[in-house]
C-alpha cells in the first residue's frame, strides 16, 4: 500500500492560498507560515500530517500527494475543506 508523509496549509479561500505561495517562493519556512495560517489542528505543527497511505485523505488531496513530485509546494488545491498548500516530504 503506498504511504506519504505530507505538510499542507488549509485556509478558506484561492486568493489567500495563491498569496502565502508567492510567500514560500520567496523564502518564507512553510512550517512558519502554516503555524500562521492554516486552519487546520496541524497548523499548530507546521503543517505536519504525519505518514498516512493512499485512500485517507480526500480524493483531490491524494491525487496531489501520490501524483506530484515530492518536495515541491502543490496548490492552491481545492477540497471540501478549502483551500490547499500541499508539500509531499516522502513517499513509498
Amino acid at each position: 500500500m503506498a504511504r506519504a508523509h505530507a505538510l499542507h496549509i488549509l485556509v478558506k479561500t484561492q486568493a489567500e492560498a495563491a498569496e502565502l505561495k508567492k510567500q514560500l517562493a520567496a523564502g518564507k519556512k512553510f512550517g512558519d507560515l502554516a503555524r500562521k495560517h492554516s486552519l487546520c489542528p496541524s497548523g499548530k505543527k507546521g503543517g505536519d500530517l504525519g505518514e498516512f497511505r493512499r485512500g485517507q485523505m480526500v480524493p483531490a488531496f491524494d491525487k496531489v500527494v501520490f501524483g506530484k513530485p515530492t518536495l515541491e509546494v502543490h496548490g492552491p488545491v481545492k477540497t471540501k475543506f478549502g483551500w490547499h498548500l500541499i508539500k509531499v516530504l516522502s513517499r513509498g
